[in-house]
């Protein structure tokens, strides 16, 4: 190879490993390396073009990086910015599973379609929303509820509200913050909920939703926060009617760090006492409402016919 190409090729390579492999033809240009050179690098397949602005100084699959950048540089880098669950992917979400990169850009941008890549224009996006870092990423907390409007459902929406909380990308709080901050166009209600359940931990709230229900489904109103003496102490249970049904409401807190094991010794230790335990965790009453309450008329009925009060 022509010791002159040869330099220009390491040039660009050496460039290139910040952005996954790829670079972007205007940093080409600040490297010295016009656009004939670049078009000779494309001729004897040592580059690869991915659109209009990205080169791959390489031949093989781009990564998740290079995909990543070649998404905003052929959307355009002054509007667009990695937005919803792509941005939770760059933070480090785990889990989580989509092949498009989603971005977004003001709502008066005049876009062309690139090829897996989803844009979405958006009204609003605070700079404050952004991240730090080269390439623009919006981040983890407003990035969730940005996902979760563009969710197809609303069991997709709270999950992706609820994991990077859990994966500790972000707080409760920051996304009740960002939730007030970044308003899509569907599901606004929806979001506002969830984000305050996440961000309260949600028990207190679940209870008196849980009243509500029970009035709309037919079944009596059961006694709150009713205490019984376990081996290690006092137990609170959250629900109970006389017949010996018990219904747990697990916030968003139960499921993290040791709150699993402590809730799984409190249902024993009440199961053993001999009521019948249901749980239902709170996003359930917000997306699978129908089902867990079916599930809480059957118990009841069940234990309720020819039974004697336990207590």
């Amino acid at each position: 190879m022509d010791r002159r190409i040869l330099g220009i090729h390491d040039r660009a390579a050496a460039a290139a490993v910040a952005y996954g492999g790829v670079i972007s033809r205007r940093r080409l240009r600040d490297l010295g390396i016009d656009r004939n050179e670049v078009r000779l690098q494309l001729r004897q397949r040592r580059w690869v073009a991915h659109g209009r602005w990205t080169i791959a100084t390489h031949t093989g699959e781009l990564g998740e990086l290079a995909r990543r950048w070649r998404a905003v540089w052929e959307v355009g880098q002054r509007i667009a910015a990695l937005d919803g669950p792509t941005a939770l992917q760059h933070a480090g979400l785990r889990r989580w599973s989509d092949d498009a990169i989603h971005v977004s850009v003001p709502h008066t941008a005049r876009i062309h379609r690139v090829e897996g890549v989803v844009v979405h224009k958006v009204r609003s996006r605070p700079i404050e929303t952004l991240g730090p870092g080269e390439l623009p990423a919006v981040r983890p907390a407003p990035a969730a509820v940005r996902a979760a409007h563009w969710a197809v459902s609303d069991r997709q929406a709270a999950l992706v509200m609820v994991m990077p909380v859990q994966q500790r990308l972000c707080t409760g709080s920051a996304i009740l913050k960002a939730a007030e901050l970044v308003r899509g166009r569907t599901r606004r209600a929806f979001v506002a909920r969830v984000a305050a359940d996440i961000a309260l931990g949600a028990q207190a709230v679940g209870e008196l939703d849980f009243a509500e229900l029970c009035r709309r489904y037919g079944l009596p109103e059961p006694s709150r926060q009713v205490v019984r003496q376990g081996r290690r102490g006092r137990v609170y249970l959250d629900v109970r009617w006389p017949c010996g049904l018990v219904v747990e409401i697990d916030g968003a807190g139960h499921r993290w760090g040791l709150s699993v094991m402590d809730d799984n010794l409190r249902q024993n230790a009440v199961a053993l006492g001999g009521d019948t335990v249901l749980r239902i965790d709170l996003f359930g009453l917000r997306i699978a409402e129908e089902q867990f309450m079916t599930q809480a008329v059957t118990a009841h009925a069940r234990l309720t016919v020819g039974a004697q009060p336990v207590g």
